[in-house]
């Protein structure tokens, strides 16, 4: 394989592993803030307990999406050099942001989270905790304005000419919402919100299938399972605004993600199916004229295909970028629908007495966080040939002076010490989910629906 594959491949493994962390910080974060809340509200010890142990949940992911996040920016000045000069202006604005609005107001508060239970006001450790939450969404902020630049840039003027081109910035509010960026920003919290609050749900039905902290943890499933609800269906809609979006500012790639080749026709839309790039045709189930009104409320409304652009401006793996999406969609709607089902079986009475359904959440914890990788592997194979759309090719973005057999080592390398990180954060988890929470309180179940219709009121 050539340089330009195994950077791609190598960046697309690390950014990959480590994207498994931040997601949960986010989601497990919101959670710690609800759990806290209300024991600062209703001063019933249960949730102190439940907001303890999630804590030391999150501090594992942390620690490790630290680690694993410091490797990227090496790889930009390694790797990417003619890349980093390009948006280095962009970029490092974005990445200064992060450190000053984001990683500062975590780092500052994440003292007082961990180590000051019994040494602050209850309060004080409240604040501390949103502070960690709201520091973990400005971080995700910051990253998304970035990427969201290179896939719809905004408030730029490019300086010098060939190798020594350059994006500055004329307007920072215009490349901070550039078209992408709100809508990219809110898909990605959300995903961050549905791998959190399913990592809990799974945890606490494992809990009260073996018996378990089965109290305790019906008052965290309820509470949680209510936000992973919402969640889930704000998803939907965040989705389809990014869909509209993408047909606005990147024809291209919409293109390629539902295997659309005529240059201006009505569009299918597909459940499931194969992309044939040769022969351009796609086999599969489909709903006739379905993206066409998905985008304009009309079965016969034109849609930009992938003959309309030249070859070389295409992505080239169209049945990849097709089949990410397309997993992405379908992990999505599962959720919606288990999430509602598990809602009607609580308002039934029934939804502790179901044991499949209990196993059922204990397995698809795994499934935000593929629905999360599948999403950035469909955006960012559908923008290729462009590492900054329209402006900068990805095969213009190379350092100069690497070779692919030191691309190939260093990948090995990560590979190597990734899997052990992994496998440690495997061992950490097992060992605090085993171990459970610190409390052997038996809690009174008798008032939990009321006090969880309560908050949920408020």
């Amino acid at each position: 394989m050539d340089v330009e594959i195994l950077s791609r491949i190598q960046f697309a493994f690390t950014v990959a592993f480590h994207y498994i962390y931040p997601p949960l910080s986010i989601g497990i974060g919101l959670i710690m803030v609800v759990f806290e809340s209300m024991y600062l509200r209703t001063k019933k010890k249960e949730y102190e307990v439940l907001a303890k142990f999630w804590t030391k949940i999150f501090a594992i992911t942390f620690g490790i999406g630290v680690v694993t996040g410091i490797v990227m920016e090496f790889e930009f000045g390694t790797n990417w050099a003619t890349y980093s000069r390009y948006v280095g202006d962009i970029f490092g604005s974005a990445l200064a942001a992060e450190g000053i609005f984001a990683f500062a107001l975590e780092s500052s508060a994440l003292g007082v989270l961990l180590f000051g239970w019994n040494r602050v006001k209850p309060w004080v450790h409240l604040v501390a905790t949103w502070a960690v939450f709201l520091g973990s969404m400005f971080s995700a902020v910051w990253i998304v304005v970035a990427n969201s630049w290179q896939q719809t840039p905004a408030g730029y003027h490019i300086v010098g000419e060939g190798m020594q081109a350059r994006a500055e910035i004329v307007d920072f509010w215009a490349m901070v919402f550039n078209p992408s960026s709100v809508d990219r920003l809110t898909h990605v919290w959300l995903g961050a919100f549905l791998a959190g609050t399913f990592l809990i749900l799974s945890v606490h039905a494992y809990y009260i299938l073996k018996g378990r902290y089965v109290v305790l943890s019906k008052k965290a499933f309820k509470i949680t399972l209510v936000v992973a609800a919402i969640s889930s269906l704000a998803q939907l809609f965040t989705g389809h605004s990014s869909a509209e979006g993408v047909s606005e500012n990147q024809p291209a790639k919409l293109a390629a993600m539902e295997g659309h080749f005529e240059k201006s026709a009505p569009a299918d839309l597909y459940l499931l199916g194969w992309v044939d790039k040769e022969k351009q045709e796609v086999t599969g189930l489909k709903v006739p004229g379905g993206l066409s009104f998905m985008l304009d409320q009309d079965f016969e409304t034109p849609v930009t295909g992938l003959n309309a652009f030249p070859e070389e401006d295409r992505p080239s793996q169209v049945n990849a970028v097709f089949q990410f999406y397309h997993l992405m969609v379908a992990i999505g709607m599962f959720l919606i629908a288990l999430s509602l089902f598990a809602l009607w079986q609580w308002k039934r009475g029934k939804l502790f007495e179901k044991k499949w359904l209990l196993w059922t959440f204990v397995f698809t914890a795994i499934l935000p966080q593929l629905a999360n990788q599948f999403g950035w592997f469909a955006a960012e194979m559908g923008r290729q040939p462009w590492v900054v759309y329209g402006l900068l090719r990805t095969s213009d973005a190379l350092s100069k002076s690497v070779q692919a057999n030191q691309v190939l080592f260093s990948l090995i390398l990560f590979f190597v010490v990734y899997l052990i990180l992994f496998l440690l954060f495997v061992y950490l988890m097992n060992k605090k989910i085993k171990s459970g929470p610190d409390s052997d309180i038996d809690f009174d179940e008798g008032s939990l629906n009321k006090e969880i219709a309560e908050v949920i009121s408020k």
